[in-house]
């Protein structure tokens, strides 16, 4: 029976299985196989698989694939974990990894790990929302007076006092999470197009809090990031 090496990780509750394929040849991932190997009763579980592939000017390029094996373009929580096994086995200041339409850069902060998300745009609003663009399609409400779009992650701000920010998300592929790193730098940046300021904003989670600063052309997300365990999965 052939056994596939993963490791387990999270960030704020946001959780990941990681296959490394930079240089051993994974099997076909076809949706069959996520959906086994993310289901959390029958497979490991976790709300996004991360399959690290080798790339010719960055440290790794890594696909991304939510539990409904849909895949995704962005994944900012993804990123740091992804982040702080390449910066621990590089002992390396600072490593880069190639997503589908940029590439980001990834250091130790002050607070955990820190993620360059690249260029954030505003791609339309109204008084109840502001949609952004970050890799990935999300709808950030100030107020659940619309029906929500089901084909984009979704974050309802529930409170924000000063610079700390309180939402719930609902991952597009995933359901209700516990965090979401690029859904946290798509509410700070929709806070700043209507606030009309780019201070850093705390977003706190059901899973924890973040730290989103730096302006919509290099969004920063930073926080503490967990190992879990390493294993086999049986094919």
């Amino acid at each position: 029976m052939k056994q596939l090496p993963f490791r387990k990780m999270h960030a704020q509750g946001n959780d990941f299985v990681i296959l490394d394929g930079r240089e051993s040849t994974l099997p076909e991932l076809d949706s069959e196989l996520i959906a086994a190997m993310t289901e959390r009763r029958f497979g490991i579980g976790c709300d996004q698989l991360l399959v690290l592939l080798p790339d010719a000017e960055c440290d790794a390029a890594m696909r991304i694939f939510n539990n409904d094996a849909s895949e995704a373009g962005n994944c900012g929580n993804g990123l740091r974990c992804v982040g702080a096994m390449l910066l621990e086995e590089s002992d390396a200041d600072m490593v880069k990894i190639r997503l589908r339409d940029r590439s980001v850069r990834i250091e130790k902060g002050e607070s955990g790990i820190r993620v360059h998300m690249g260029k954030v745009e505003i791609t339309g609003s109204t008084e109840a929302h502001v949609d952004v663009h970050i890799g990935n399609l999300h709808s950030v409400f100030f107020e659940a007076v619309e029906e929500f779009p089901l084909d984009r992650n979704i974050e309802i701000v529930s409170g924000q006092i000063a610079d700390e920010v309180y939402v719930d998300i609902i991952e597009h592929g995933s359901g209700r999470t516990p965090s979401c790193g690029s859904g946290a730098c798509a509410t700070a940046v929709a806070i700043w197009h209507q606030d009309g300021h780019q201070r850093a904003q705390h977003i706190h989670m059901p899973g924890g809090m973040v730290t989103v600063s730096g302006t919509p052309e290099d969004v920063c997300l930073e926080g503490p990031v967990n190992f879990v365990y390493e294993g086999k999965y049986y094919l």
